[in-house]
């Protein structure tokens, strides 16, 4: 299927050829796709082709490219996807592949908004019996819209970025008034991350119908949050500092046509949705993440059973006429599954600190200056095969 010989086990097969922005060397940063253990510089192999628009390759994001939308999106995944399958491209290209392992990865966009949803009922279930162990668990209004709050884009940071310990109020249990100081209870979210590429108009919701002209493709997302600075901050707006001060993003995007086999029908939703949010066609992925602290594999979420799918998401996201730009992230909410060992937080992991974990022989309840997670996915295909997200990872420091 491609003359460019790929490393068994590597997420980068010749179906997926994610984009992404790279710095080689003292050379000014542009975009490359991935394949196998090299990427491809794609702007002077673009140039030499005589490419319509191969400029745009040497841009340092991905941004003016994502604006050009699907039509333009499906020819250069057409074009990519000849590059590597083609003998004939071979003299073209293989001058400009250069190995993973000899470029830094840039963050891939400049993102314009961040939004940050609860898609995922198994999630939504476990944190409310933690919070609120005398009530039910789901508040009455979690099944008729996809709950989601506005974050912070400019503390969206690049795989590697290393993620100072926040400070802010918090109020242990039984204290009289809160203190100000560093998180104690710092948590990882594991989610995963749409990319708008296509603008919507301002007073024009975005159909769910109409998803797959405005979302590029994905990106692995660790949403970190200081767990002490959320459970006083967020009654009664939601999320502030707790969450706002850094959200991990993988370095390649994957695209949506790349993610199509791997596509499964939304789990059913009842009660039934309003007609905004109703679809015939609307589908999750089957992606499974992994997440490693401090090198130990502790957990292993499944993304297919979330309750809110990513279409109805941008809907809701719009409905009020909202519109969406070039850049605009929005990520799944933590995935958690049904099992133990598939939740996608420390909170549910270790439920509120009173079951610890065993990491590398020490019982561990949150994260430590030092320690270093890592959330790596794929997507698995009805044929069985699997398109790699890569990973996302960052490590703590002090503040």
């Amino acid at each position: 299927m491609t003359w460019i010989d790929i490393p068994e086990g590597s997420p980068f097969g010749p179906e997926n050829l994610p984009l992404g922005v790279f710095r080689f060397g003292d050379e000014e940063p542009r975009i490359g796709a991935a394949i196998g253990d090299h990427l491809i510089d794609l702007a002077p192999v673009a140039s030499a082709q005589m490419l319509d628009g191969s400029q745009l390759f040497a841009e340092p994001t991905l941004n003016a490219f994502l604006a050009l939308g699907r039509p333009a999106w499906h020819a250069t995944r057409e074009w990519l996807l000849d590059l590597v399958r083609n003998e004939n491209d071979r003299d073209t290209v293989e001058p400009h592949l250069i190995p993973l392992s000899a470029v830094t990865m840039q963050l891939p966009f400049e993102v314009a908004d961040y939004v940050d949803f609860y898609a995922s009922e198994q999630h939504a279930t476990n944190l409310g019996r933690l919070f609120r162990p005398d009530s039910e668990p789901l508040l009455p209004n979690w099944k008729h819209l996809p709950v989601g709050y506005h974050g912070r884009a400019g503390t969206v940071v690049a795989s590697g970025t290393d993620i100072f310990r926040p400070a802010g109020q918090r109020k242990p249990p039984g204290a009289d008034v809160p203190a100000y100081g560093p998180s104690e209870r710092l948590d990882i979210e594991v989610e995963l991350g749409f990319v708008v590429g296509t603008p919507s108009a301002l007073g024009r919701p975005v159909s769910v119908g109409a998803f797959e002209e405005h979302v590029y493709g994905v990106v692995l997302v660790n949403d970190w949050s200081a767990r002490d600075l959320q459970a006083w901050e967020y009654v009664p707006l939601g999320p502030f500092l707790g969450k706002s001060f850094a959200t991990s993003i993988s370095p390649w995007v994957v695209s949506l046509e790349a993610l199509r086999g791997a596509a499964v029908p939304l789990p059913p939703q009842d009660p039934p949705v309003l007609p905004y949010l109703a679809g015939a066609n609307l589908v999750n992925y089957d992606i499974t993440f992994e997440v490693f602290w401090n090198g130990q594999l502790v957990s292993s979420p499944p993304y297919k059973d979330m309750y809110w799918s990513p279409a109805q998401m941008l809907a809701h996201l719009s409905v009020n006429g909202a519109s969406v730009r070039t850049g605009d992230l929005f990520a799944s909410g933590t995935v958690s599954g049904a099992e133990q060992d598939q939740r996608g937080s420390f909170i549910e992991l270790t439920w509120g600190g009173r079951e610890p974990l065993l990491v590398n022989g020490e019982e561990r309840t949150f994260l430590a200056d030092g320690d270093e997670i890592t959330i790596s996915g794929w997507a698995t295909t009805a044929d069985g095969s699997r398109i790699g997200l890569g990973e996302v990872t960052g490590r703590i420091t002090p503040n």
